[in-house]
């Protein structure tokens, strides 16, 4: 079998930041995938499930209700290896044009406060496994070491 796309980066090289990992075309639709990756693979501590879950709550929501981009968003959901997310949006795009969304969803993760939406029974399958503290942690650390102020280095993969 071939390795699929996101298994032939160097992750020994990966930086956090905002990547296109791939761009598949279905018909006259271009869908883009985003590796927004928020820790260093193999050198820092991945996240744990509850904070990844609640950012995935938070972000989703945003994304899903920003005016300018919610009829693009196809999803956004964690990388099983728990150092980031994927974020799939319509139209072929780089990773400069979505890094304002992308600053913009961490810095509502950020200041949240009150109830996680969708952090109930009869809205989530594990609704009990949130940690806004430490999303909320998180979210800063990434706006803080990697999108403010992006450059090249961290949104084109390495080599």
């Amino acid at each position: 079998m071939e390795k699929i796309t996101s298994f032939t980066i160097n992750h020994l090289k990966l930086e956090p930041g905002v990547y296109v990992s791939r761009v598949d075309h279905y018909g006259d639709t271009a869908i883009t995938t985003f590796d927004l990756r928020m820790t260093a693979p193999n050198r820092e501590p991945v996240m744990n499930t509850a904070e990844v879950h609640t950012i995935e709550h938070l972000g989703a929501t945003f994304l899903r209700n920003d005016p300018a981009w919610k009829d693009r968003i196809v999803y956004f959901g964690p990388m099983g290896c728990r150092t980031g997310f994927y974020m799939l949006l319509s139209g072929e795009l780089t990773s400069k044009e979505v890094a304002p969304l992308v600053t913009r969803m961490f810095e509502f993760i950020r200041d949240f406060e009150g109830e996680v939406p969708g952090a109930a029974p009869r809205d989530c399958g594990n609704y009990l496994d949130q940690n806004l503290g430490m999303a909320k942690y998180l979210a800063k650390r990434y706006l803080d070491n990697t999108l403010y102020g992006i450059g090249e280095k961290h949104l084109t993969y390495p080599e």
